[in-house]
C-alpha cells in the first residue's frame, strides 16, 4: 500500500497479533498506519516474542510498517508496583495500559506522527472507559489526538480472532502480564482438579 501524505499518520499501538489482525483493516484507508509493538508487560520473554511476531506477521500481511521495541520490563515494573493483587482490569492494568501508551505518545511526537491508536481496545477482557480514558489523558499530555473508537462494535474481537486463526498466527491464552499468567494457570488447575 502507498503511503499518503494527504493522510494523517497514525501509530498504531499493537498488544499481539490477535488485536492487529482486524483494526489495522479498518484504518488503513483513512490513515497511513505504523504499527507499533512495545509491550514490556508481556511475561515470559518467548510469550513476547511469539506475540511480536505475529503482530509483525499481520502487518506485513497489510502492507504496513512495523517497529519492534525491545522488551524492556524494569520500568514496567515500576509503573505497576505495589499492585500485584489488583484485580483484573483494576488499578494495576490501569497503570499498565497508561504505561504503554505513555511510549507509544512518546515515540509518536518524536517521529511526527498525526495521531495514536491502541488495539488493546478490542478485546473483550479489557475495560474499554479505561483504555479510552488513558489514551485521551496522555493526548492532553503529549499534545497530540488519540483515536478512541470502539473496535468490538459490530464483532470486531470476533472477527480478529477468525482472521487470526485463518493466518495461521500465535492466539495467547491469558493477557500478557506475569500477574494474568499465574491467574490463568490457577483456573487451568481448578478446572483439572474439579
Amino acid at each position: 500500500m502507498d503511503r499518503s501524505p494527504s493522510r494523517p499518520k497514525l501509530l498504531l499501538h499493537a498488544c499481539c497479533g490477535v488485536c492487529s489482525a482486524y483494526v489495522p483493516e479498518i484504518l488503513r484507508d483513512e490513515y497511513d498506519v505504523t504499527i507499533y509493538y512495545d509491550n514490556p508487560n508481556i511475561f515470559p520473554q518467548e510469550e513476547f516474542d511469539r506475540r511480536a511476531e505475529a503482530a509483525r506477521v499481520m502487518a506485513e500481511k497489510y502492507g504496513l510498517p512495523f517497529i519492534l521495541v525491545p522488551q524492556g520490563t524494569i520500568d514496567w515494573y515500576r509503573a505497576v508496583r505495589g499492585h500485584a493483587k489488583a484485580r483484573e482490569n483494576g488499578e494495576r492494568c490501569r497503570k499498565c495500559i497508561t504505561h504503554r501508551l505513555d511510549a507509544a505518545f512518546r515515540y509518536a511526537k518524536t517521529h511526527h506522527f498525526d495521531i495514536v491508536a491502541t488495539t488493546v481496545s478490542v478485546s473483550r477482557r479489557k475495560n474499554i472507559e479505561q483504555v479510552h480514558a488513558a489514551g485521551r489523558a496522555l493526548a492532553s499530555v503529549h499534545g497530540i489526538p488519540f483515536l478512541d473508537r470502539d473496535w468490538r462494535k459490530g464483532g470486531g474481537e470476533r472477527e480478529s480472532q477468525r482472521r487470526a486463526k485463518e493466518a495461521g498466527i500465535y492466539r495467547q491464552e491469558y493477557c500478557g502480564c506475569v500477574y494474568s499468567l499465574v491467574k490463568m494457570k490457577a483456573r487451568v488447575k481448578s478446572r483439572v482438579t474439579s
